[in-house]
């Protein structure tokens, strides 16, 4: 059996280059805007198979929802964020639902700290990997669903992305 991993992927990893590339072509809002969309539309699922599931992770998302609509605070989505990154750390959650968690607390940090968005992508590769194919499986396997979901997560993106953005995040990706 591979050693479990909180996250999957490298930052030399293909995948995660080209991803990168792409984020610090967007604007904090565009990256924070694909983050927290992917983790409600396919972190949350996972979440949300949890026995222990907590309606404070799904009510973050919705709050980072409403800021990114300009309907509430930064303090509320930072307060949020706190929640979430305690249920990450309960006991209990399978590796999948745990990962999961981090992600979706990656993609709430993304609001403040773009460079977030590339952590919610490695603890989302983990998550999908476990919740498709159990913590049995070898490292190749692993990392093939990591590579086939970063890829997913690319497009996403770019589907969204401003192309010439005049305000790009300024990224220092320190990894």
């Amino acid at each position: 059996m591979a050693k479990l991993r909180k996250m999957l992927g490298s930052p030399d990893s293909p995948y995660i280059i080209s991803l990168m590339r792409l984020i610090e072509t967007q604007s904090k809002h565009t990256i924070s805007c694909w983050a927290v969309s992917y983790a409600q539309q396919v972190m949350l699922p996972i979440y949300e198979k949890s026995a222990l599931k907590s309606d404070c992770v799904k009510s973050a998302l919705e709050t980072a929802q409403a800021y990114l609509a300009k309907e509430k605070k930064l303090a509320e989505v930072k307060a949020a964020a706190k929640e979430v990154m305690a249920q990450a750390k309960q006991s209990g959650l399978s590796p999948s639902e745990q990962a999961a968690v981090r992600a979706i607390s990656s993609s709430l940090s993304s609001i403040s700290t773009p460079t977030s968005a590339l952590g919610m992508c490695f603890y989302a590769a983990a998550a999908l990997a476990y919740d498709r194919v159990g913590t049995e499986e070898t490292d190749s396997v692993y990392e093939q669903i990591a590579a086939e979901e970063c890829q997913k997560m690319y497009q996403r993106l770019q589907e969204i992305a401003v192309e010439h953005e005049e305000n790009p995040a300024k990224i220092d990706w320190n990894c």
